[in-house]
């Protein structure tokens, strides 16, 4: 079964404010066994309009990963991060089929 993925773009407004968000969200994350393939770190955006910070967490599976958004813990993560941040967020379903060649 494929895995499922939250794919964030993230511009910070208030960096130390935004930390409470990111601790509120570490009680989603945990209860749905998520884990960062990708938290900021470096990047080159060679195509289209880049945001300062870049994040993908991994969860078991798309039905997962969609629960979790839509949980109570994420609910009052999310509504820290209101006016301290402006966020993209895309819940997508992984790739377990054949690669090119």
């Amino acid at each position: 079964m494929p895995k499922g993925y939250w794919i964030a773009r993230v511009d910070v407004a208030d960096p130390v404010g935004f930390i409470e968000y990111m601790e509120a969200n570490g009680a989603a994350s945990s209860r749905f066994a998520a884990r960062f393939v990708v938290r900021g770190g470096r990047f080159e955006a060679v195509e289209g309009t880049a945001r300062s910070r870049n994040i993908v967490l991994e969860f078991k599976d798309y039905e997962t990963a969609v629960a979790c958004y839509h949980s109570p813990e994420y609910l009052a993560a999310r509504t820290l991060r209101e006016g301290r941040a402006v966020a993209e967020v895309v819940i997508i379903e992984g790739y377990d089929g054949p690669q090119p060649g």
